[in-house]
């Protein structure tokens, strides 16, 4: 019996070492597999999905009229969402439009003063003319009643009658001569009215052109195709210009912000392959690459950020934001990730 037992124990003491040598090679296996895959990959479990998320803000004030969108709805760039009460914009805007027209108006009265002070030019002119030639009839009178009288053929009444009619024809003409000038200058001034009023004309226009704008205002469109979120707006409530009314979330705009360790940006460049898998969809993964390096360590954009200045200093690795590209805008991309979700992202760097 004794003999029986001897090899039974032997095989027994050989069970042990077996398992062990197995467990090593197995351990030696998975650490040199291992070793090899982090030689040509970079991994973080820190990132998540983001988005171009547009924020809606209103550009006037005034009560909300109309809401043409529900939260979590999708829609177009352009659609219009909402509707503001415009009452006091088309006020506004016909208040502008009577005021150009009431400069235009004044134009033309300007200008009507203008071709009349012209016309008044020509006047004067004919009546310098008309004056000429009655001081040469006059003249002319006076040199042969002077002629007349020093023959005593005429009295001297007659003779001072004609001394009298010259020297009114001379200064008729001194008068006439004067108001040529007088008109010139008229039109002068008016022609400058006209400029004065026509500049109103461009001042009145863009008050018209601001009402237009004003009042297009009072309907919001959608300034990008996505998923309407956070909506803070109620009908009937006034908004402010500049107040936030709701968010929309580009859905061609999804790309993957990594978080990586400053130890691992030695072998990140531009354009390396990305492996991505989602934590909600973990039997599902994406492809993408490297777009672009962060300009300053996560930490620098804090609220408070770091100053290593201080006598208890500790050092802390920090984490550089990587944004990568999604290679393939497909539906599952757009239809299941959302900005916010936590992403396991694996980098080949080789």
């Amino acid at each position: 019996m004794e003999q029986n037992n001897t090899p039974k124990k032997g095989r027994k003491k050989l069970i042990f070492p077996i398992i062990l040598a197995l467990v090593l090679v197995g351990a030696l296996i998975f650490t040199v597999k291992e070793y090899l895959y982090y030689q040509s990959h970079e991994t973080t479990d820190n990132a998540q999905v983001d988005a171009d998320i547009s924020p809606v803000v209103a550009r006037v004030g005034g009560y909300v009229k109309e809401i043409r969108f529900q939260d979590n709805q999708l829609v177009h760039e352009g659609d219009t969402l909402v509707i503001l009460d415009d009452r006091d914009y088309q006020v506004k805007l016909q208040q502008a439009t009577a005021a150009l027209s009431s400069s235009r108006q004044n134009v033309d009265v300007s200008q009507y003063q203008v071709d009349e002070a012209r016309s008044s030019i020509a006047t004067a002119q004919a009546n310098v003319a008309a004056a000429k030639v009655r001081v040469w009839k006059a003249n002319e009178d006076y040199t042969r009643y002077e002629n007349l009288y020093n023959d005593h053929a005429i009295t001297k009444a007659q003779f001072d009658e004609a001394k009298a009619e010259k020297e009114s024809a001379e200064a008729a003409l001194v008068v006439a001569q004067s108001q040529v000038p007088t008109q010139a200058r008229r039109v002068s001034v008016n022609e400058k009215q006209v400029g004065a009023t026509a500049s109103n004309i461009a001042s009145r226009q863009a008050d018209v052109d601001f009402a237009k704008l004003q009042l297009s205002y009072t309907v919001i469109t959608a300034p990008a195709t996505g998923v309407v979120s956070k909506r803070n707006i109620q009908l009937g409530q006034l908004v402010q210009a500049g107040q936030t009314l709701f968010a929309i979330v580009n859905d061609k705009g999804i790309y993957i912000t990594a978080n990586f360790k400053e130890t691992q940006m030695e072998h990140l460049r531009i354009g390396e392959k990305v492996d991505v898998t989602a934590d909600a969809f973990s039997d599902s993964s994406f492809q993408g690459s490297i777009e672009s390096f962060s300009g300053a360590t996560g930490a620098k954009f804090s609220l408070l950020p770091p100053d290593n200045a201080t006598g208890n200093f500790v050092k802390v690795v920090q984490r550089v934001p990587v944004r990568i590209k999604i290679e393939a805008d497909t539906a599952f991309v757009r239809r299941n990730l959302r900005p916010g979700m936590s992403v396991f992202v694996v980098v080949h760097t080789k």
